[in-house]
């Protein structure tokens, strides 16, 4: 009787354990990393990471995890077997070395889509700088409805994703692409004539953002602080970057600290509210060798910022000669919604709250100069700024929640959605959001330990009598 007492001790205590352990808020539900606490990688990072990561290692050995579960489509050669996009659904394609692909959407006239493309090389190709990636969203009469966005390979010469993105975007002040109908988004290589012949993999991401309840301004912020803080200091915190947009590691405000290796990207996601500003750094360590042998790597180092549509909004080059390295993204305005009529793409770029995508790729030549081994990398993100009300959308975006900060999310002020409009009181980049899902997760998890104790303790004293 003893022993079945201990083993049903036992058996409560890891139900107990176990039901803490599993909700929203406890170590082993943490929603993104804190400069608190090492966080631990998502499910969907250490399933990318798992088959190629060295124990020292951040990401995958290849060049781009793709998101999981994602449907594949063909790209067709001509717009009348073009297949159909659905927005808010994440697609797997491919991209021939040669000739246009193209894919349909069925668009309403109340809506501004976006379609971001990530083309991907296979990691042991050799590529040259201009060679590159385009994107264009065309009518049913083959007419633009924005300028087409072209990616290139840079400076440094090594394979990585090639991110692009094209648009339907509604506006008072254009004729075109403004109605419900069929619209293509064309994809094609760019400045291929030197590249390699063979297909490179392809993803694509539509997006819908709808229409306001309430028309605003169409003219973009007159002035906004352009001046840079300075970087977080601190102890940095551990982290592994994702292998892809799917799959980034989510970081907050503070000091991050990471491995990259010679040809390597690493995808991270900064939550950024309306009316705040993001800031980030890059600092790549000294290699083993410290730069001792001559070697120089132009564009060794690539620093990225994407919005949550996948649109670029500014990058930086870094040549790396061995010895510690530093660049830092522009000033960027706050998120608003009027950011989009102006001129800069690093102004319209930052045209919506939810998460900031902050890619980081160490050029294969790296490794030639300098080892195959990992290069340290610090990440210092900063963000500025009380968050305000969003912009007040007339309906759903898709995917659901896109524009938002926090799984209980006041970003986008959609209708049927929370409209607060505190703050963090000085950009902690969504951290308001997070400590309320944590406070929601304790409360759950403090629930089941009282009830589950309590059971325990009535049937101790129930046995104690003879009952």
């Amino acid at each position: 009787m003893g022993r079945r007492t201990a083993w049903w001790q036992l058996a409560v205590v890891g139900i107990v354990l176990g039901a803490v352990a599993g909700a929203p808020g406890s170590p082993g539900f943490a929603a993104s990393a804190s400069p608190s606490t090492s966080p631990p990688a998502s499910a969907s990072s250490s399933a990318s990471a798992s088959s190629s990561v060295s124990p020292s290692s951040s990401a995958t050995t290849s060049s781009y995890a793709f998101a999981e579960g994602a449907p594949s489509i063909t790209g067709a050669a001509d717009t009348a077997d073009a297949e159909s996009l659905e927005p808010g659904t994440t697609y797997r394609s491919s991209l021939p070395s040669d000739g246009k692909v193209y894919y349909r959407l069925q668009l309403d006239g109340t809506s501004t889509v976006y379609v971001a493309a990530t083309a991907v090389p296979p990691t042991n190709l050799a590529v040259t700088p201009t060679e590159g990636v385009r994107v264009s969203v065309q009518d049913a009469d083959g007419r633009s409805c924005s300028a087409a966005d072209t990616a290139s390979i840079g400076a440094g010469r090594s394979p990585r994703p090639l991110t692009v993105w094209g648009a339907r975007q509604l506006s008072p002040s254009r004729s075109l692409c403004q109605g419900a109908g069929t619209y293509y988004v064309v994809v094609e290589r760019v400045l291929r004539t030197e590249s390699s012949p063979g297909d490179w993999d392809l993803e694509l991401a539509p997006v819908l953002e709808p229409r306001l309840r309430k028309a605003g301004s169409t003219s973009a912020p007159e002035a906004w602080d352009s001046a840079t803080p300075s970087p977080p200091a601190g102890a940095a915190v551990r982290v592994r970057g994702g292998g892809g947009f799917g799959s980034a590691t989510a970081l907050e405000q503070g000091v991050w600290r990471d491995d990259v290796r010679p040809g390597q990207t690493l995808f991270y996601e900064v939550p950024v509210d309306w009316g705040q500003q993001v800031y980030a750094t890059a600092d790549l360590s000294s290699s083993s060798s410290g730069g001792t042998g001559g070697g120089f790597v132009p564009g060794g180092v690539n620093l990225a910022l994407y919005n949550p549509v996948r649109g670029l909004v500014d990058d930086t080059s870094i040549s790396y000669n061995g010895s510690q390295k530093s660049g830092a993204l522009a000033a960027l305005p706050p998120v608003g919604y009027d950011n989009r009529y102006a001129v800069s793409d690093r102004v319209n770029g930052m045209r919506f709250a939810g998460a900031y995508y902050l890619v980081v790729h160490l050029a294969a030549r790296v490794g030639e100069e300098f080892g195959d081994g990992p290069v340290g990398l610090m990440l210092r993100v900063r963000v500025k700024g009380e968050a305000t009300v969003g912009p007040g959308y007339a309906g759903q975006s898709e995917p659901s929640g896109i524009f938002q900060v926090g799984l209980l999310g006041r970003g986008s002020g959609a209708a049927g959605e929370a409209d607060s409009s505190d703050g963090d009181g000085g950009g902690g980049g969504g951290g308001d959001a997070g400590m309320r899902l944590v406070a929601v997760g304790g409360i759950g998890a403090g629930t089941v330990v009282l009830v589950v104790l309590g059971v325990w303790v009535v049937a101790g004293r129930r046995r104690a009598a003879g009952v």
